[in-house]
């Protein structure tokens, strides 16, 4: 059997292979020259005693065993780095890779503009930013915390609300000149059209609903457009492709700009609250927590809390 620190060596370059897909790029990301890459897979299948990975001249590819052992030994090398992280100095100066998955929306209208000022504050993360609205797995898809809104059905997670979203109804004024402006709910039935959003998986489109006081209206409207997006739902509104109902804070520049004008201002629809959820079967590590910290704090500077 090898030494410990030489099978963690080794571990770490089985797994960086498998994640590169390739020895050179490998070898490249860890600043080891390529036969000691080669050198650690070799002492990892022999002290296995089995075959981790299938070598051709031009790609190279996981062998039975090897999906295996990756899928268990990817979460025990995290574990271990993130053990040495908090310890080592790692509340004044976290580093190493912080897995995120959250909605497009909040991706491309606040995390990314603000995360040059993530960065100044912790240059030593790494982030790795998963752009989706469905749902995630945390543990089997390796991620640290996902952000989303809306009602959470998981008991079994931690979640932190980070704030909420407000949202608004509206439209371009040539899709107004052209179709009249709707004074009430209801006329979004006759004469209107929506761009609807519809959810990924289940194709079920998202209801219209309007609230003032004790009243609750849901409409059904028609419908030229649906899309499963909310950057691709304003961007069709914008278009003159019908009513929209989407966030505040992505209609705001639109309303300032002329290009959007905001309906029905009496009805709103209840705001969205936002969490960031994270799993209780390991502890929130430093990577997380300062993250976390940081968004309250994005959430706080933008009003949306």
């Amino acid at each position: 059997m090898c030494h410990n620190v030489d099978y963690f060596s080794a571990v770490k370059a089985f797994i960086q292979v498998v994640e590169a897909g390739s020895f050179v790029k490998a070898a490249q990301t860890m600043n080891l020259p390529r036969n000691t890459v080669t050198r650690h897979i070799q002492t990892l299948e022999n002290h296995l005693r089995v075959k981790l990975l299938n070598r051709t001249t031009r790609r190279i590819s996981l062998t039975n065993d090897g999906i295996a052992y990756y899928e268990r030994m990817v979460r025990v090398v995290d574990q271990w780095l993130e053990a040495e992280s908090d310890l080592a100095s790692a509340q004044a100066r976290p580093h190493g890779r912080l897995r995120v998955d959250m909605g497009s929306t909040m991706a491309t209208m606040l995390v990314l503009p603000a995360l040059p000022a993530f960065q100044k504050r912790y240059p030593e993360l790494q982030l790795d930013i998963g752009v989706s609205d469905r749902p995630v797995d945390l543990l089997g898809d390796r991620v640290d915390c996902v952000i989303r809104g809306g009602t959470l059905n998981d008991p079994s997670l931690i979640a932190r609300r980070l704030g909420s979203l407000k949202f608004v109804t509206c439209a371009t004024p040539q899709y107004l000149a052209a179709h009249g402006t709707p004074l009430q709910p209801s006329d979004l039935d006759v004469g209107h059209q929506m761009v609807r959003y519809f959810f990924a998986g289940t194709n079920q489109r998202l209801p219209v609903e309007f609230v003032r006081g004790n009243e609750r209206i849901t409409v059904d409207a028609p419908y030229f457009v649906s899309v499963n997006d909310s950057n691709a739902l304003l961007a069709a509104a914008l278009a003159g492709m019908g009513v929209l109902q989407t966030l505040q804070f992505m209609a705001e520049p639109h309303f300032q700009s002329g290009a959007l004008v905001q309906l029905l201002e009496d009805w709103s629809l209840e705001p969205n609250p936002i969490y960031i959820v994270y799993s209780p079967n390991r502890h929130l590590s430093t990577r997380v927590r300062v993250f976390v910290e940081w968004l309250v704090e994005l959430f706080e500077a933008k009003g949306l809390r």
